[in-house]
């Protein structure tokens, strides 16, 4: 039985700090109590706007945090060149829209491929892990590996979302990353009710969850949050 680890992503710490101004909440204070209940890594976008994180918190994140950095970026040579100072453990490639409120799909690998490769390329030869987030289809999980990106992503948002059929779609697209040699990841609208059958996959190796655990730790603390996520990966797992 593979280990399913959790990366907490704390953009949404930053966004409450945000939204007042000031220091306070810290995200990487939250950051250091999310690993301390057991998170496996911690998740940031730096967005193209700063609307989350800001460029200082990366920094400290990196001085300061020992668990894996999964820094998520869009393609662009700004966060490239951030992406190679700062050198977090992983860097995973997201579309990027300034409307929009939250990420709405996956990178279209397979549609953009030639401004993807030397990005790719790059960050592989400064010795970051690339994961491209992406919809689960086997075009896009072919192109991912095609470019080189040894992880993936899968977006779980039309799943988390309710639309007929996901599941079976996440499944699919989890069982074909095995031949192609893609370690698989997923994320994106998980809570409490829907994680069990995505946890249950037994491809998938890590899930990142950031906006619902966020959320629930203005309920529950986020220490508490971390560890009943964590329990009920595991018991999915298991099961």
């Amino acid at each position: 039985m593979s280990v399913l680890r959790l990366g907490v992503n704390i953009d949404h710490v930053a966004t409450v700090r945000n939204a007042r101004g000031g220091e306070h909440p810290d995200p990487v204070a939250a950051a250091r109590a999310a690993v301390a209940a057991g998170a496996d890594g911690i998740t940031m976008h730096l967005r193209e706007d700063r609307r989350h994180i800001r460029d200082t918190d990366l920094d400290r994140m990196r001085a300061t945090v020992t668990a894996p950095i999964n820094l998520e970026m869009a393609a662009t040579e700004e966060m490239l060149r951030i992406a190679l100072a700062a050198r977090p453990h992983a860097a995973c490639l997201v579309p990027e829209r300034r409307a929009e409120v939250t990420t709405e799909g996956g990178l279209d690998a397979a549609g953009q491929r030639a401004a993807l490769a030397p990005i790719i390329a790059a960050l592989r030869e400064a010795g970051i892990r690339v994961s491209l987030f992406i919809d689960p289809d086997r075009e896009q999980l072919e192109a991912a590996a095609a470019l080189g990106a040894p992880v993936v992503e899968l977006h779980t948002g039309a799943y988390a979302g309710g639309r007929p059929g996901e599941l079976e779609r996440l499944a699919r697209a989890a069982a074909l990353t095995t031949g192609l040699g893609l370690e698989c990841h997923a994320g994106h609208g998980l809570t409490y009710d829907n994680v069990g059958p995505v946890a249950a996959l037994p491809e998938v190796v890590e899930l990142n969850i950031g906006h619902f655990l966020i959320g629930q730790a203005i309920l529950d603390g986020l220490p508490a949050t971390v560890r009943r996520m964590k329990e009920l990966m595991q018991a999915a797992r298991r099961n």
